[in-house]
C-alpha cells in the first residue's frame, strides 16, 4: 500500500529530480503486410500503424495529465522491414522508410524505429537491400530509426555485415550533412539485440512479440543521483542498497503507466525498461552518479567498477518492482546525451578505449559518440567489431551509434539538439585495421554457446 511518504517522495522526485518516463512506445507486428507488390505493402504498412496507433498519443496525454507524471516521449516499433518486405520485388526499401515517417507523423509520435534488419549468421538478398537503403532512407526521413544486428552468442559475428557497415555509416553521415540532419544518430549497429527494447534508435517489435505490445522505458539518473547524496562516505555495499531501493520506486511508477496505458490502449502489456538514460540537462547525467562515488572524473581508474555495481544494483532493484523488467534496463552511456561525459570527455580523461571497457559492465555500448569525418570505414567496421565481440562473449546486448562529424576533427563539436544533445569529437586510434576487416567471413560463436 502506498503512503503518504511514498507519494510525497514521487512528488520530489518529479518535480526536483529529472524522474520521467522516458517513453512509452507500441510495437506494432507488420508480417500480415507482406505484399509482391511493394506499393500495395507500403499501403498496408501505413494503414495497420495508423489503425494499430491512432489514440496512442492522445491516450498517453491523457495519462500524463491524470497521473502527474512527466511523459516526454511516444514511439512506435515495427517488425524488422528487411522481413516484411521480403516478399516485394523492388530494387531499394527507402520507399518503405518513407512510408514508416508518413504514418509515424500520422499518428503524431516522436520516432518510429523498425527500419532493420538481423544478419547475426548470415544475409539475405532483402537484408542487403535494407543495409543498403540505409543512408538515402535516413537522410530523406525525419523520425525514422534503423538498426542492423550483426552478431549474437549463439551465432557468431557476421563480418561481411560489419564491413559493409562502416562504409554505411560514412555513406549516412555524408549524405545527412548535405542535408542538414544526423542520419547517424539514427542507425544503431547490435549484437544480441532484444525484441522488446523500447528505446530508440535501436527499438524494433520481435517477431515473437504479440500483435500490438505496449513497452515502457523509465529515467531517473537525477534521483539516483540525488539518492546518493544521502550516503556520502558510507561502504560501497550500502550505495548499492540504496540504488536498489531507488530502482525500485521508480520501477513501481512505470509499471502504474505501463499497465494503464496497455489497458486503455488494448494492447499487450509488454516490459518496463528500467535504463538510467541521460540527458544534457545538469543533474540528469550518469557520470556524475559515478562522480558521487568517489572519483574525480567519470573515465578515470575505478570508473569500470563503479559503473558495474551501479548497473546491477539499478537490475536488482528493478526485478523486484515488477515480473515484467526487460529491454535493456540498467545504465546507458551515450556521450553526447549526458552533459558529465560530455565534460569528461572534454577534459581528455574519457576515451573511446575507456568507454568500450565500461561497455562491458553497461547496459548497451559505444552510443553517440562523435569521430573525425576523415575515419576510415574500416575503422569505424573495427569498432563495431570490438564491441560486437564484447556483447558475444559475454552474453549480453551491445551496440554501437557513432557520428561520424564531417569536415571536423577532435577538439571540435557537433550540435545535434534536443535529447541528443552536443558530442565532442574524439580520436580514434589511425593505424589501420583494412586488412582484417576485409577477410569478411564470420567469427564463430563461442564454445559457451552450446547450452541447447
Amino acid at each position: 500500500m502506498l503512503t503518504q511518504n511514498d507519494i510525497l517522495s514521487t512528488i520530489e522526485m518529479i518535480e526536483q529530480q529529472h524522474l520521467d518516463v522516458r517513453t512509452v512506445t507500441m510495437g506494432i507486428s507488420l508480417l500480415p503486410c507482406c505484399d509482391e507488390n511493394a506499393d500495395k505493402a507500403c499501403g498496408k504498412i501505413y494503414d495497420k500503424i495508423c489503425r494499430s496507433a491512432e489514440n496512442l498519443v492522445s491516450t498517453v496525454e491523457n495519462i500524463e495529465t491524470e497521473f502527474g507524471i512527466p511523459i516526454v516521449n511516444k514511439r512506435i516499433s515495427v517488425t524488422p522491414i528487411s522481413l516484411v518486405a521480403a516478399a516485394s520485388v523492388c530494387h531499394n526499401y527507402v520507399e518503405f522508410a518513407r512510408t514508416l515517417d508518413r504514418a509515424a507523423k500520422q499518428c503524431g509520435v516522436d520516432f518510429i524505429g523498425g527500419f532493420s534488419a538481423l544478419v547475426q549468421k548470415g544475409m539475405t538478398e532483402s537484408d542487403i537491400k535494407l543495409i543498403n537503403s540505409i543512408p538515402e532512407a535516413l537522410s530523406e526521413t525525419d523520425i525514422v530509426c534503423s538498426s542492423v544486428n550483426v552478431g549474437s552468442t549463439k551465432a557468431g559475428i557476421d563480418m561481411d555485415a560489419v564491413a559493409m557497415l562502416g562504409g554505411v555509416i560514412k555513406k549516412t553521415a555524408e549524405i545527412s550533412y548535405k542535408n542538414n540532419k544526423f542520419g547517424c544518430a539514427k542507425l544503431v549497429i547490435f549484437c544480441n539485440a532484444v525484441e522488446d527494447n523500447p528505446f530508440m534508435a535501436g527499438a524494433f517489435h520481435g517477431v515473437g512479440e504479440a500483435e500490438r505490445v505496449i513497452n515502457v522505458g523509465v529515467s531517473g539518473p537525477g534521483v539516483v543521483h540525488h539518492a546518493l547524496q544521502r550516503v556520502k562516505g558510507e561502504p560501497l555495499d550500502v550505495v548499492a542498497e540504496t540504488i536498489k531501493k531507488t530502482a525500485f520506486r521508480v520501477t513501481r511508477m512505470g509499471q502504474l503507466v505501463a499497465k494503464e496505458a496497455s489497458k486503455r490502449l488494448n494492447a499487450e502489456f509488454g516490459i518496463v525498461d528500467l535504463s538510467l538514460a541521460p540527458t544534457p540537462a545538469v543533474g540528469d547525467s550518469v557520470a556524475r552518479i559515478l562522480e558521487e562515488l568517489g572519483l574525480e572524473t567519470c573515465g578515470t581508474h575505478g570508473t569500470t567498477a563503479a559503473l558495474a555495481m551501479l548497473n546491477d544494483a539499478v537490475k536488482k532493484g528493478g526485478i523486484m518492482a515488477s515480473s515484467s523488467v526487460g529491454g535493456l534496463s540498467g545504465a546507458f552511456i551515450p556521450v553526447s546525451e549526458d552533459e558529465g561525459m560530455i565534460s569528461a570527455a572534454n577534459s581528455g580523461v574519457l576515451t573511446i578505449d575507456k568507454l568500450e571497457a565500461m561497455t562491458c559492465v553497461c547496459s548497451v555500448g559505444l552510443d553517440m559518440i562523435a569521430v573525425p569525418g576523415d575515419t576510415p570505414a574500416e575503422t569505424i567496421s573495427a569498432i563495431i567489431a570490438d564491441e560486437a565481440a564484447i556483447g558475444m562473449i559475454n552474453n549480453k546486448t551491445t551496440a554501437v551509434r557513432l557520428l561520424p562529424a564531417i569536415g571536423k576533427q577532435v577538439g571540435d563539436t557537433i550540435e545535434i539538439g534536443g535529447l541528443l544533445g552536443t558530442a565532442p569529437v574524439m580520436p580514434v586510434h589511425r593505424e589501420s585495421s583494412k586488412s582484417f576487416i576485409e577477410r569478411g567471413g564470420r567469427i564463430p560463436a563461442p564454445v559457451h554457446s552450446l547450452r541447447n
